[in-house]
């Protein structure tokens, strides 16, 4: 998504997600175009678009929000419309990712990575088959044990659906009601990590919470190179989880 900078066509300026794009393709970029990239990245993108606000004539060339983001930030005149004829590789895209509400044509924004976000657990301290649902991160047995994700609309997501209510809802009432059901939640969290969610959890900090698809095969990948026994006692699951697109 273009944010707006670019008056220096040999400097392109990306403002990112963390662990998103592996150091050497930025370097095998500048090898092959002579672009130099000046990257940074954020943990949510509520940090991002304060940091964007900042700057009245933008800061960034790329930039990476999630979809819902993509829907505030048009509307505020905070991104431009992309050319895509510059686009050679768009019409590969896969139809079911395009055209969505929150940019109709794809004007200001091309689907990046989808995932999905699942419950993690450690079955060094909790056995896997008590955790069937979100609800159960609320059991008093896991004072101080979870980790959510720095992220606003997920956590909320999870208090929405345990009350059975849509993670997409904009009624006030049941969002209210999410909060306050968040607040019943707090003295079980530990911790909130957007920057590296698998991390807490193969450092034994946390036992059960958030964690990215892509985080925890990261988790999966981390404990198999150790040679540690550690990735047969541990296992992530599924439950209704949110989605998240960038």
């Amino acid at each position: 998504m273009g944010a707006a900078h670019a008056d220096d066509s040999k400097t392109l300026y990306f403002y990112n997600w963390t662990e998103y794009v592996p150091p050497g393709l930025l370097e095998q970029f500048t090898k092959e175009t002579g672009i130099k990239v000046i990257y940074s990245t954020y943990e949510s993108n509520e940090t991002m678009y304060a940091k964007l606000k900042t700057y009245k004539d933008g800061a960034y060339d790329l930039v990476v929000p999630s979809t819902y983001f993509v829907d505030k930030m048009r509307k505020e005149g905070m991104i431009q419309k992309i050319d895509k004829t510059q686009l050679s590789n768009f019409k590969n895209l896969d139809p079911e990712m395009l055209n969505k509400p929150f940019d109709p044509n794809n004007d200001y924004s091309i689907p990046y990575i989808w995932g999905a976000t699942a419950i993690g657990v450690n079955s060094d301290e909790i056995d896997p088959k008590t955790v069937t649902s979100w609800a159960d991160l609320w059991k008093p047995e896991y004072k101080s044990s979870l980790l959510l994700t720095d992220d606003a609309r997920e956590v909320f997501q999870i208090a929405l659906r345990k009350l059975g209510y849509s993670g997409n809802t904009t009624n006030p009432k049941e969002i209210e009601a999410a909060y306050n059901e968040l607040k019943k939640l707090m003295p079980n969290v530990a911790a909130f990590n957007s920057d590296n969610p698998a991390n807490p959890y193969m450092e034994g900090e946390v036992n059960l919470g958030m964690v990215w698809n892509g985080s925890a095969y990261v988790a999966r990948q981390g404990w198999n190179a150790a040679g540690s026994d550690l990735a047969k006692r541990r296992r992530y699951l599924l439950d209704g989880q949110p989605v998240h697109s960038v």
